[in-house]
C-alpha cells in the first residue's frame, strides 16, 4: 500500500514534462489533437488517461522512452518499452549495426555511450584521443565527459580548453533540463568544478567557422575534429533508444593525413 500511495501520479508527472517543454495545456491539446479541458483534467486528477491518450500525449512532449514507461506505470498501465541488455541475444542486431558503423568510421575515433555519458563501446581510433589520460579515468566504467575534462584527463592536451569545455558543458546542461535526470544535473555540476575556464563563456570562433572544434596536442602537432551525434531514430527499446555515436571528423587536411598514416602503421 505504501508504494502504491507514493507512486507519482500521471497528472503530475504529465504537467512536469509539459511545463519542462515550455507548453500551455493548450499547447499540447492542439498538437494532441485532444481539448485543452482534457489535458486540464487529467493533470488534475479528474479524468483517468487510457493507456493510449499516456503515449499520445508523451509522444507530443516528446517524453523519453524510459520515462514514458514511468508514466503509464503512474496511470496504472504496464509498461509499452521494452528494455534489453546489449548482450542478451534479441539485441544481435543492434550490437552488428554499432560495430559496422565503428569499424566503418576508422581511421577517425568514434565512441558510443549511453544516456549518462558512459562509454559503451569505441573504435580503434579512440586511443589516439584520449593518450596520457590517467588510468582511473580510463578504467570501466569510463565516462567520456568526465574522461574529456578532468584535469589528468583528456583537458591537459585540449588545445582550446576553454571553448571546448564550454561547449560540453552547455549541451550536457541542456540535455539535463530537457531530462529532468539528476544524474546528468549532478555530472554538470561535477564536471563545472574543474579547471579550465568559466563555465557557459564561449570564446569568440574564428570567422567563418561551422562548429566548435575539439583541438588536441598531439605528437608532431595538432590534431583538430569537428563532431556529430547519431542516434537510433525509430528504437522501440529503452536501451538503444538511449545510445548515442559520437563521431570525430578531421577538420583539416593535416588531421586526416595523420590519422591515415597512423592507421597503416596498426
Amino acid at each position: 500500500m505504501t508504494e502504491v500511495a507514493d507512486r507519482p501520479r500521471i497528472g503530475t508527472l504529465l504537467r512536469d514534462w509539459r511545463r519542462r517543454r515550455r507548453m500551455s495545456q493548450l499547447d499540447l491539446a492542439l498538437e494532441a489533437g485532444v481539448s485543452a479541458r482534457h489535458v486540464s483534467f487529467v493533470e488534475t486528477g479528474r479524468s483517468r488517461p487510457s493507456a493510449e491518450m499516456v503515449v499520445q500525449l508523451a509522444e507530443h512532449l516528446e517524453v523519453p522512452l524510459r520515462d514514458r514507461n514511468a508514466l503509464l506505470l503512474a496511470a496504472g498501465y504496464a509498461p509499452a518499452y521494452a528494455q534489453r541488455d546489449l548482450d542478451e541475444p534479441e539485441m544481435g542486431p543492434v550490437r552488428e549495426a554499432i560495430d559496422r558503423l565503428l569499424r566503418g568510421h576508422e581511421p577517425y575515433p568514434a565512441v558510443v555511450v549511453d544516456r549518462h555519458w558512459g562509454l559503451v563501446s569505441a573504435n580503434r581510433a579512440v586511443p589516439l584521443l584520449i593518450a596520457g589520460a590517467a588510468a582511473h579515468l580510463t578504467e570501466p566504467p569510463v565516462n567520456v565527459l568526465r574522461l574529456s575534462l578532468h584535469p589528468e584527463g583528456m583537458a591537459p592536451r585540449i588545445v582550446n580548453l576553454g571553448e571546448w569545455r564550454a561547449h560540453l558543458l552547455d549541451r550536457l546542461g541542456r540535455q539535463a533540463v530537457v531530462s529532468g535526470d539528476p544524474a546528468l544535473f549532478a555530472l554538470h555540476d561535477e564536471l563545472a568544478g574543474y579547471p579550465g575556464g568559466a563555465p557557459g563563456h564561449v570564446p569568440d570562433l574564428e570567422a567563418g567557422a561551422i562548429a566548435v572544434p575539439l583541438r588536441l596536442r598531439a605528437d608532431g602537432g595538432e590534431l583538430a575534429f569537428i563532431s556529430t551525434a547519431t542516434t537510433f531514430g525509430t528504437a522501440t527499446d529503452v536501451t538503444v533508444s538511449e545510445l548515442a555515436i559520437e563521431s570525430f571528423f578531421p577538420a583539416d587536411e593535416r588531421t586526416a593525413k595523420a590519422l591515415e598514416r597512423g592507421s597503416r602503421k596498426k
